[in-house]
């Protein structure tokens, strides 16, 4: 293939991730699911995480009037300016992904909305990624800077998801279901966007409703500052019983990879979803995934999940992502047929404006041309610097969805088509 069919199948690739992410769109999801399950009488609503404007719109694009209030928490940039002009609304912007002075004020807000509720008030809570970081009410002993140390350790400590939400929950008044403590038995619909596996409510934003089955921190491994923090916590309120609390997933990274699979047919690729989830170290995941591609017959491949990454001391630019796609491209590097991108469904991976990055068996050279060493930034965590100077970077913006992150995978061959 040319430069000028190469271009093309770019194109396709973008439009393919891009099919998967409007699938799973915040407004469409929420307003799908409150159509299908109306909800009845007047609403209180409190919406967290990174697409918590877009499901916000959605709940109020159905229910109309009928809200009386709500709480909108999300990350800077990721609300629209007229859900905050709603006088109904009070629509915040907090840290993500290290959390800061606003989302303890954000925790605070919550609590004293919660508070001022009448006893009979109807709550919809809509919960998506990113919620961990974006609110947070803390117990005595414990201050903001011993938080965003914790969090940023944990963000470059290559633990999974599960691992690390153990850990934010043991130092946390609302994470682990405590939030249900505010509600004094008060009934409420929580709508999940979910970007962990298995979809369990108890990891999404940490399940601030939903009481965690092991909340049990292992010490293992755990740097002796870490530890010292945890021993200093008192005694946390235990999470109350939430029978009056449904949970609902109503969007997922199934949901996105069957419309993305859908998208590439219906360009012509033969299509396929490749169910084991991506995790791990992204390094090894992005090399796997070309090993992968290269046993198989030509075609559209499509993964899915939440690789880890073990920063240095001075990270550089990047995100697992866009770490995954480098390493993805030097194993690719000489064995020209292939294409793939890699992005997080939400618009932004890691502490970056781009959503991950789009790589081919040219990326490593036309790094090398610009004069960077793509082997040294992967050592480095500096992905982002040399695909954004070989101009490989995908930037999207905030997507209003958050399911996790994308691999598509393309290798050409017969069937596959050409521009």
């Amino acid at each position: 293939m040319g430069p000028e069919d190469d271009s093309v199948v770019r194109q396709h690739l973008v439009w393919i991730f891009r099919a998967g992410i409007d699938a799973v769109h915040g407004t469409r999801c929420v307003a799908g699911y409150l159509e299908k399950y109306p909800l009845s009488g007047s609403v209180h609503v409190v919406a967290i995480g990174k697409a918590a404007g877009a499901m916000a719109r959605g709940a109020l694009q159905v229910l109309d009037g009928r809200v009386e209030g709500g709480l909108i928490v999300s990350k800077d940039g990721h609300i629209e300016p007229d859900l905050s002009r709603d006088r109904r609304l009070d629509c915040r912007e907090a840290g993500h992904p290290l959390p800061d002075a606003r989302s303890l004020a954000a925790g605070q807000a919550l609590r004293d909305f919660l508070e001022a509720l009448p006893g009979d008030a109807g709550l919809l809570f809509l919960l998506s990624g990113g919620a961990s970081s974006l609110i947070e009410l803390l117990p005595d002993g414990v201050k903001l800077q011993d938080l965003q140390r914790l969090t940023a350790w944990l963000l470059g400590s290559g633990l999974d998801i599960g691992a690390m939400n153990r850990i934010r929950r043991s130092v946390s008044l609302i994470k682990g279901g405590r939030l249900a403590n505010l509600l004094k038995g008060r009934k409420a619909t929580v709508l999940l966007m979910s970007d962990v596996a298995g979809d369990d409510p108890a990891v999404i934003g940490s399940g601030p409703l939903y009481p965690a089955d092991n909340d049990t921190v292992a010490a293992r491994d755990l740097p002796a500052w870490v530890e010292q923090l945890l021993r200093k916590i008192p005694q946390r309120p235990a999470a109350v019983c939430a029978g009056r609390v449904s949970h609902h997933v109503i969007a997922s990274l199934d949901m996105a990879l069957a419309a993305a699979a859908e998208q590439g047919r219906a360009l012509g690729y033969p299509s396929t979803i490749m169910y084991d989830r991506l995790a791990g170290d992204a390094t090894r995941a992005g090399r796997g995934v070309v090993a992968r591609l290269s046993d198989k017959p030509a075609g559209l491949y499509l993964w899915g999940g939440e690789t880890t990454l073990r920063l240095p001391g001075e990270p550089g630019c990047g995100g697992r992502s866009q770490h995954l796609a480098l390493a993805a491209a030097g194993t690719m590097a000489g064995h020209a047929g292939m294409m793939l991108l890699a992005a997080g469904t939400d618009g932004t991976d890691g502490p970056t404006t781009a959503a991950g990055a789009v790589v081919d068996a040219s990326t490593f050279s036309r790094i090398r041309a610009c004069g960077l060493d793509p082997e040294d930034c992967l050592r480095r965590a500096d992905s982002g610097t040399c695909l954004a100077a070989c101009g490989d970077l995908l930037s999207t913006g905030p997507t209003g969805t958050n399911v996790t992150d994308m691999v598509i995978g393309i290798k050409y061959g017969q069937g596959i088509p050409e521009g």
